[in-house]
């Protein structure tokens, strides 16, 4: 755990005891704060009974506060804390503002910051795997693992990779990375913000937070990103003339020098990726010529990068390899909950001389009638397997496109895709639905797709979890 004395003396709220929240209070607590603590859950609060106060932040006076820490998941936009916290002229703020305020009394290190709206976690792991493999003292944290004030202070030279998503950006004003990380930028929560700028602006306070001189690394295969990137190479100049928003509203650096560094996908040679085994298609293209880049700017060894690429693993059910059997590689992806996060493992695999080979496992709890965003990658798909609730009405959509089997049950469709695919094909799950109508949550939907293919060794049929 984290302990600051910066943190001695001071008084903090603390709204919302999930996992991120306990963590906040026994760091404020054991660095010496006063912690009020609240959570509309009884048991909750009785977690921190006995090291917080409990009392509602809604129904206190807050002046005097230092913070009212809140979890990310709390819309500011529309939440009554934010106003109550306003009036009482108190920032409200998240665990990595506070890791921020710590960091002048913790032993000397870097930050790697990583954000965009897809492929975060991705990204963040690899770069931890890469430091990780140089032999440098690392953490991952932020929005991927455990809490980073949970974690023990990393020694002299060591290096904080954290995933952070833009709610996560929102709750800090003085995160400075030593290398700032934008991946892509595409309409999301925008229940959150003013329309798509306010995402985009969200996004780009990351860079405007850093020091004259660190590190920004872009991906810049969208307009937002491209704009973000020329913007700080010329700071208070817009790359949209007709814009009303002000530079600073939009998150810019304004006035500061950074050392920008440019990628695309297309800077990886598609014959060294095919020796990354985790890191197949376009979109993981990006995420390693983002992880290069970061590797480069904290001075990591070409030859260690490489050899991490090879090396790296994929999360657990995103894009994960659970076998080979008979010369047909296995893919769990039961992390793919929606079309838009299905399409990329699509596209992972094309044709190999004309012939298609991906044996796609699709359905569950549909969230969308349809599966446009995957159409695009439909000619990489050999058969499809629909399972589910969804199931016939994804069968329906699909025939007119490719080979459809109606399986229902996930351990039916391991079995029959084995029987079709041939050496060189890829069964993959990916089913671009949530998991409940069958299963407990993702994870478990994943852990059934692995012993289906484990049970494939010696013919035994594996129903468990449906």
């Amino acid at each position: 755990m984290i302990v600051s004395s910066v943190f001695a003396g001071k008084t903090y709220a603390v709204l919302g005891l999930a996992r991120s929240g306990l963590t906040v209070v026994d760091t404020l607590v054991a660095s010496g704060a006063r912690v009020v603590a609240w959570d509309n859950r009884e048991e909750a609060r009785a977690a921190v009974a006995g090291k917080a106060e409990l009392a509602d932040p809604l129904e206190i006076d807050l002046s005097g506060f230092d913070g009212v820490v809140v979890s990310p998941g709390v819309p500011l936009n529309r939440h009554p804390i934010a106003m109550q916290a306003k009036l009482a002229g108190v920032p409200v703020i998240g665990d990595i503002e506070l890791f921020a305020l710590a960091r002048p009394t913790l032993p000397p290190h870097k930050v790697v910051g990583i954000t965009g709206t897809n492929g975060k976690s991705t990204t963040t792991a690899l770069v931890h795997h890469i430091v990780e493999q140089a032999g440098i003292p690392t953490r991952m944290g932020g929005n991927i693992g455990l809490p980073i004030l949970g974690q023990e202070p990393l020694p002299d030279g060591g290096v904080y990779v954290l995933e952070l998503s833009s709610y996560q950006i929102d709750l800090t004003r003085s995160l400075d990375c030593d290398v700032a990380v934008l991946l892509n930028i595409t309409p999301d929560h925008l229940d959150r913000y003013d329309g798509f700028e306010g995402y985009v602006a969200s996004k780009a306070r990351l860079f405007a937070m850093q020091s004259a001189g660190h590190v920004a690394v872009i991906a810049t295969e969208d307009e937002p990103s491209r704009s973000i990137a020329h913007n700080l190479r010329h700071p208070g100049e817009s790359r949209d003339p007709a814009s009303s928003v002000a530079p600073e509203e939009r998150g810019e650096a304004s006035l500061r020098w950074h050392d920008v560094k440019e990628v695309t996908a297309a800077d990886i040679d598609p014959a060294a990726q095919s020796g990354w085994p985790s890191l197949q298609g376009p979109h993981n293209a990006q995420n390693a010529a983002v992880a290069i880049a970061v590797a480069q700017a904290l001075g990591i060894d070409e030859s260690i990068t490489v050899a991490a690429l090879a090396s790296y693993a994929s999360l657990p059910h995103r894009m994960q390899a659970v076998g080979t059997r008979g010369g047909v590689l296995y893919v769990n992806d039961s992390k793919a909950t929606n079309p838009a996060s299905t399409a990329p493992a699509l596209a992972a695999w094309p044709p190999v001389d004309g012939r298609p080979r991906i044996h796609w496992i699709v359905g569950g709890l549909a969230k969308t009638d349809n599966l446009d965003e995957c159409a695009p990658h439909f000619g990489n798909v050999a058969h499809a397997y629909t399972i589910g609730e969804a199931g016939h009405m994804f069968a329906d959509l699909l025939r007119p496109h490719m080979a459809v089997d109606d399986s229902e049950m996930l351990s039916a469709a391991v079995r029959r895709a084995a029987r079709v695919a041939q050496p060189g094909d890829v069964v993959l799950l990916s089913p671009a639905c949530a998991s409940f109508d069958q299963f407990r949550d993702f994870e478990a939907r994943g852990d059934a797709f692995a012993a289906a293919v484990a049970a494939l060794d010696n013919g035994t049929e594996a129903e468990a979890g449906q």
